[in-house]
C-alpha cells in the first residue's frame, strides 16, 4: 500500500466530515463506491476554529491509501473541485509516498459496533491488536485545553442524519513490522469512510 497526497485548498470544513468527503470522492469516481475497492482515505487534517469547523491550513492533505497499481484511480482527483457538505474544496497535484514504520501511530476517528464508552471501546481495540498480532498499547488521546480539557478525544461519523459515535486512537511501542501492518489494515470498522486509517505521529492529521 502506499498513499497519495493531495494538497488541499479551502477555507473551512465540518470536523466530522469523513461521510460526506466519501460521498463526494464517489461522485467524482465511481470506483471508490465499489464493494471491493481497496482505497481507503483519511480525514482532511487542519486547525481547530469556530466550534465544529476545522479551519483549512496550507498543510491541509487529503491522504489517499491504495495498492500502487490502483494509482491512476486516485490521480482523477488532481485539480477537482470537491463539495463537502455545505463547503467546497479544490486538491492540488499529489504526492505519492511510501508507508514509513514509526513507533507511534495515531487515528483521527476508529468505530467499533456498540463500543461508545471509552473503557468498552479500548477493549475492541484491544482485541483487534491481538488479531492483527500488534503488541503495542493503544490510547485514547485527551483535549489539551478549551472547555473540554482532559475529556477523552471523542469523534462522530455522521450518516444521514445518524452519529454514529468513535475515537481518536494512539498505538504506542510499535515495532517496524507491527507498524506498517497496522496502517496497511486498520481498525474497527467503517475503514472506507475515512475511519481506522493510521498514520505515523509526525505526519499531519487532525
Amino acid at each position: 500500500m502506499i498513499d497519495v497526497m493531495f494538497p488541499v485548498v479551502g477555507q473551512s470544513l465540518p470536523v466530522d466530515h469523513s461521510y460526506e468527503l466519501y460521498a463526494a470522492l464517489s461522485h467524482e469516481n465511481t470506483w471508490f463506491h465499489e464493494p471491493d475497492c481497496p482505497a481507503r482515505f483519511a480525514p482532511i487534517n487542519g486547525q481547530p476554529g469556530t466550534p465544529g469547523l476545522l479551519h483549512l491550513t496550507r498543510d491541509s492533505r487529503l491522504r489517499i491509501r491504495l495498492p500502487p497499481e490502483d494509482i491512476p484511480q486516485a490521480l482523477v482527483f488532481a485539480g477537482r473541485s470537491l463539495k463537502i457538505g455545505n463547503f467546497r474544496i479544490r486538491l492540488g497535484v499529489p504526492q505519492v509516498a511510501p508507508l514509513v514504520p514509526a513507533p507511534v501511530l495515531r487515528s483521527p476517528l476508529v468505530i467499533f459496533k456498540n463500543a461508545i464508552e471509552p473503557a468498552s471501546f479500548l477493549d475492541h481495540v484491544r482485541q483487534s491488536l491481538d488479531q492483527l498480532k500488534i503488541r503495542g498499547e493503544a490510547v485514547i488521546p485527551v483535549i489539551p485545553g478549551g472547555e473540554r480539557e482532559g475529556e477523552f478525544r471523542r469523534r462522530v461519523l455522521r450518516i444521514h442524519g445518524r452519529s454514529i459515535i468513535g475515537y481518536a486512537v494512539h498505538v504506542e511501542n510499535l515495532t517496524a513490522d507491527e507498524s506498517l501492518t497496522l496502517q496497511e489494515r486498520g481498525l474497527g470498522g467503517r475503514t472506507r469512510m475515512g475511519c481506522g486509517f493510521f498514520f505515523p505521529m509526525a505526519s499531519s492529521g487532525n
